[in-house]
């Protein structure tokens, strides 16, 4: 009989990540604290740090933890020059305790799943600002900077893992790329020219399945591998 594994996917509605684990038929659920897109029995509406994550799993996979506070593009809303000074200008609507905030919470749900007892953790995240670095534990490595078109997906997003126990991913479909500025370079550009709308930031953080496939039979082969010889 085939040995599977338990898989967490954290941080995800969309189901996509964790169908890819399933069809490989891996024992694998998805947490959020919003519902499944897919209406999935196979996803738990939770807050992540609630306990699930001592529940004996092989492997953590986070897809999209609240990180908009901590990478650098979002960096000129939380401080001015040096560290922890008022900003010049805040986003509208928006306090500085309200930045101040969801940087917490970033940096909670982050720490808390890089901390999981886990043996293998993926933790997606961009690169992030010199203040989420200082709050940030001392054994977090770089993270690992991986392309949608490296896995057959038009499309340009830097999407950075950071990684516990797992390989690095290697790409499975490499598209060559357009040349900048013409109509398809547009085209693959198409999220960061998403309008500023309600969807936006949901839109945005939604897997790529090529990407999930290769995710799912790299490091589902790589923590079988390790399990085997244990």
């Amino acid at each position: 009989m085939m040995r599977t594994l338990r898989v967490l996917i954290g941080c995800e509605t969309s189901g996509i990540a964790r169908r890819a684990f399933d069809a490989l038929g891996h024992d694998v659920w998805s947490c959020d604290i919003e519902p499944a897109e897919d209406g999935s029995n196979r996803h738990i509406r939770c807050d992540i740090r609630d306990g699930i994550l001592n529940d004996g799993w092989d492997l953590l996979c986070v897809m999209h933890p609240p990180c908009t506070r901590l990478c650098r593009s979002g960096r000129r809303w939380m401080s001015g020059p040096g560290k922890w000074t008022h900003p010049k200008k805040l986003p509208q609507g928006r306090t500085l305790a309200d930045m101040r905030e969801e940087f917490e919470l970033g940096v909670s749900i982050f720490t808390t799943c890089w901390a999981a007892p886990i043996p293998r953790r993926a933790i997606e995240n961009p690169e992030m600002n010199d203040l989420a670095k200082d709050r940030m534990p001392p054994d977090l490595p770089a993270p690992q900077i991986v392309q949608p078109f490296w896995f057959g997906e038009p499309a340009y997003k830097a999407t950075g893992w950071f990684l516990h126990g797992l390989p690095e991913l290697n790409a499975t479909n490499l598209l060559a790329e357009p040349d900048r500025g013409s109509d398809e370079w547009k085209k693959w550009n198409r999220i960061h020219r998403m309008p500023n709308t309600p969807e936006r930031a949901r839109l945005r953080s939604r897997s790529f399945p090529g990407m999930m496939a290769a995710a799912a039979t790299q490091w589902g082969g790589a923590a079988l591998a390790q399990v085997s010889v244990a």
